[in-house]
């Protein structure tokens, strides 16, 4: 296995740091206002919107953690990327653009987000502060 040079560890880790800092800012507005969370759910026409905003807010508390440790980081990256896009299309997407145009612009930002968080899941946590993936005792 070929080693990370001091660089390549270096952009790992502050990769992993402003991924946490993303889903970080995301979960504390919604601790702040789970309602108006609730609300903006509600509405996009989801049914349930105060149990979904707790959802979100468990969800991204979970991937912050992930990014943070490096635990399971390959499968919280993962959920990361299908959560942002399907966020970008459910609250930014083509529906609506025709009443606000600066929609497109939050639309399109939730693919290199997406795309960052794919490249993080085939590449993994790298190999400095990051906790062992699985059970303790287990290969």
């Amino acid at each position: 296995m070929e080693t990370q040079s001091t660089w390549q560890t270096a952009a790992i880790l502050i990769a992993r740091l402003i991924f946490a800092a993303m889903f970080a800012m995301a979960v504390a507005f919604k601790f702040m206002d789970i309602g108006a969370t609730a609300g903006y759910i509600a509405a996009a026409g989801f049914p349930f919107p105060l149990f979904l905003a707790w959802c979100a807010a468990i969800l991204e508390a979970l991937l912050v953690i992930a990014f943070l440790t490096g635990a399971f980081l390959t499968p919280a990256a993962l959920i990361g990327a299908v959560y942002v896009t399907f966020l970008g299309f459910a609250f930014h997407g083509p529906s609506h653009w025709a009443t606000e145009q600066a929609e497109f612009g939050a639309f399109m930002s939730h693919f290199p987000f997406a795309a960052g968080l794919l490249f993080a899941a085939v590449h993994g946590p790298g190999s400095v502060l990051a906790l062992p993936q699985g059970w303790p005792g287990r290969a």
